[in-house]
């Protein structure tokens, strides 16, 4: 086992973490020892994992685990990006959620994580032109972590979502890399318009909690969105907007407001 994590960490150190937390949890909780095995520690790779639970997560009477799992092993090994944003997520996850203490948990844990990865498998499949499997994937998505992501919507990496519930993001919506948000944001539109309808969010931007950010707007990078405001117009970059309807009350407070999670106001 020592020579496997060892040849794990010059590959994979993700994976390699993962792995060796995953059997000191087995050591500390027995009784989630099954659980462990089959959603970590019987797999040879980070992938293999990854989709193994997004079809464990999202299986239903109307489609079984294994035709759930063979599309996510087809979309990973398809595209390469599929992975490399996984990892970037669960690396972003760890270093901002303060209640992530390891590797281990948004892959287990997370809804939020687990959703963004299962959002990625409809989206490749929305690429395919198989909208209806997207479609479909996307339903469960929302009944199993309460999540509303259309398939169709473009989705950077270093993503991290905290708390996770009720997030909405539209079919004509941009997310950079590096961005974070917590419950409750909506990236909508303003009506029944068809086209391109809403909000391009750059990279780096901080979204508050219950934050309500509507129609084809753009929000600049590094900035950000305080708690429960609706933001209807564009958002220049490295500022702070608060309130409904959403106003300048000052600059971004840092460089990195997605990575700090500093959701403090100042005045401008």
């Amino acid at each position: 086992m020592l020579e496997r994590q060892e040849s794990l960490a010059t590959v994979d150190p993700v994976w390699a973490r993962i792995s060796q937390e995953a059997e000191a949890a087995v050591a500390a909780e027995p009784l989630l020892g099954g659980t462990i095995h089959q959603s970590i520690l019987h797999h040879a790779s980070f992938e293999r994992a990854l989709s193994y639970r997004v079809s464990l997560k999202l299986a239903s009477g109307e489609m079984s685990e294994q035709i759930i799992r063979e599309i996510a092993d087809e979309a990973i090994s398809s595209d390469p990006g599929i992975s490399t944003a996984a990892r970037a997520d669960l690396v972003a996850t760890y270093e901002r959620d303060p209640a992530c203490h390891r590797f281990l948990q948004p892959i287990l844990f997370f809804k939020g994580y687990q959703a963004v990865q299962a959002y990625r498998i409809g989206h490749w499949l929305w690429q395919q032109g198989r909208s209806d499997m997207a479609y479909f994937l996307q339903m469960r998505i929302s009944e199993t972590f309460g999540i509303d992501i259309h398939p169709a919507a473009r989705i950077g990496r270093g993503i991290m979502i905290d708390h996770a519930h009720s997030i909405v993001i539209g079919e004509t919506a941009v997310v950079g890399d590096n961005v974070s948000m917590l419950h409750a944001v909506t990236l909508g539109g303003t009506g029944k318009e068809d086209g391109d309808r809403h909000p391009k969010i750059g990279n780096g931007v901080l979204i508050g909690a219950g934050a309500k950010v509507l129609g084809n707007i753009s929000v600049g990078q590094c900035s950000r969105i305080a708690a429960g405001s609706v933001v209807l117009e564009d958002v220049p970059a490295k500022t702070t907007v608060a309130g409904v309807p959403a106003r300048i009350v000052g600059e971004a407070g840092c460089s990195q407001p997605s990575v700090t999670m500093d959701q403090l106001i100042g005045t401008k």
